[in-house]
């Protein structure tokens, strides 16, 4: 018998799990703490972070009261303690159904909702029923890198169409049409949009739909900023326009309520054609779900309550809290040498800056930029490569005020300190 180690050890077949490695390296989690790694944590400074899409650290973010009482409701109820189906509770599927349908020109009924463990899991789900062998999806560049990381695991390739910073980041349809081919099978898109802050038009959604009904494609499309919109662009969903193309929208409470922790999000499945229907793919969305992990029951039995008892109030209070800090945000990089906003954002909690690296001096890159910055004034934001945006910056202003004015502040200080002296 061979023994564990030495000459003559036994060969062990395992390959080294590329996939995973590769996926892993290019999500914003791990760019973050790359560059959390180059904080001086002996800096009399405290870290300013304006570099994650979770705000509930500021204490003006929080979830409603309402939504809370609905959680403790829903376990003191002892209904809720068991395993769910699959697909989700049915009264929680009919709350989102009436939920989603209020802006609908048509109803969706419960069996278009699945819930999912979040939005992440609704994203797995999509890469991986849509996924065979030779098949391409086209993705927003710049995009959430989580699609990506997706595709790689399940062998779908990925093809990026462009977001236009001059247009207020629209699709270039252009680019669309000249990427798809016969085994395209989906393109997605992100709207109220992460990473640039951007709110599509009601005219450029209807031209994203007509283009994806002349290629033959699905829509996905990534809601999750559902309604946070503070701009001049009232949000639009999606689905209004699944008469034209079948769209499969996904959702979650997370940023609208502000509880990225519970993990509940939603696959809803606009198809008033029944496109999606005959095709089957609910029968492949329920099939993958039921070998997956659901969301915790108790959430799932508060779903209903969180959203009939939620105040407009408090909706609007957030809106007023983000277009605040946005338009904080916006002016104070105007000042800032060495970094420009191509659009101002009208919606989500993010704004996209490029990095004019000729202005600073000894600056590689974004990436470079980010750890320095990190360094020298325990500033947290995120390179723009890890959405696919090499030499840009995406910066979040869901924060309070003192704490943004703070941060931008020690980034342009940053910039100050880097700039080239003018000949």
């Amino acid at each position: 018998m061979e023994g564990n180690g030495g000459a003559g050890a036994t060969r062990w077949n395992i390959s080294r799990p590329s996939k995973v490695v590769d996926a892993g390296c290019i999500s914003i989690l791990a760019v973050l703490r790359r560059v959390y790694s180059s904080v001086d944590a002996s800096g009399p400074r405290p870290v300013l972070t304006l570099g994650t899409g979770d705000p509930t650290a500021c204490a003006s973010f929080r979830p409603p009261p309402e939504a809370e009482d609905a959680i403790v409701d829903a376990l003191r109820s002892r209904k809720h303690n068991g395993y769910s189906p699959t697909v989700g509770i049915l009264p929680a599927r009919c709350a989102i159904a009436e939920y989603l349908s209020q802006d609908l020109p048509y109803q969706l009924l419960p069996n278009d909702i699945y819930l999912t463990a979040g939005c992440w899991q609704a994203i797995d789900v999509m890469m991986s029923i849509l996924a065979k062998p030779g098949s391409n999806i086209l993705l927003p560049k710049p995009g959430f890198p989580l699609y990506e990381s997706w595709t790689m695991f399940r062998n779908l390739e990925t093809r990026h169409f462009n977001l236009i910073p001059d247009r207020g980041w629209e699709a270039d349809l252009e680019s669309v049409e000249a990427l798809a081919d016969e085994n395209t099978v989906a393109m997605v898109i992100i709207n109220p949009g992460n990473p640039c802050g951007s709110v599509y038009s009601h005219d450029h959604l209807a031209k994203i739909a007509e283009t994806a009904r002349k290629l033959g494609i699905i829509i996905i499309a990534d809601e999750v900023y559902y309604h946070l919109a503070f701009g001049n662009k009232p949000f639009i969903p999606m689905g209004v326009f699944a008469d034209i193309v079948p769209v499969i929208t996904l959702g979650s409470l997370s940023k609208r309520w502000l509880v990225p922790g519970w993990r509940l999000g939603w696959i809803a499945t606009c198809d008033p054609n029944g496109i999606l229907k005959e095709a089957k793919v609910n029968i492949s969305i329920e099939s993958y779900i039921n070998i997956t992990n659901d969301p915790a029951t108790f959430v799932q039995g508060a779903v209903p309550q969180i959203i009939a008892s939620t105040k407009q109030d408090y909706f609007n209070k957030i809106l007023d809290l983000l277009r605040n800090s946005a338009d904080l945000c916006y002016g104070k990089i105007k000042e800032i040498r060495g970094i420009t906003c191509p659009h101002k954002p009208e919606g989500s909690m993010f704004v996209m800056v490029k990095l004019d690296l000729s202005c600073l001096d000894g600056i590689l890159d974004d990436l470079d930029f980010c750890c320095r910055l990190a360094k020298e004034e325990s500033v947290i934001v995120l390179p723009g490569s890890a959405l696919g945006m090499k030499d840009w910056l995406r910066i979040t202003f869901a924060s309070d005020v003192p704490t943004l004015e703070n941060a931008l502040e020690r980034i342009k200080s940053f910039c100050q300190r880097h700039a080239k002296l003018e000949a």
